[in-house]
């Protein structure tokens, strides 16, 4: 799994519609990235960010939208 060191460097992130809304559980994507799709806690931008392969992340939205979780989503 590649690792991008400093999330900040890539340019555009957005919340997922996923996220808790009182911003206590955010995670951000980022769409257009070439090698796959970084993820990073919104609360450290600065932080690391995990780069899932498109087709994973693609079945694990999936997965969430489909019930997969129990508890997930609320």
């Amino acid at each position: 799994m590649q690792k991008i060191p400093d999330a900040s460097a890539v340019a555009a992130w957005r919340k997922s519609s996923y996220s808790e809304s009182n911003a206590g559980g955010c995670i951000e994507v980022s769409d257009g990235y070439p090698d796959g799709v970084p993820v990073r806690d919104s609360k450290d931008p600065h932080g690391p960010a995990i780069v899932f392969e498109s087709a994973a992340w693609s079945s694990f939205v999936a997965a969430v939208k489909g019930g997969g979780f129990v508890g997930a989503v609320t």
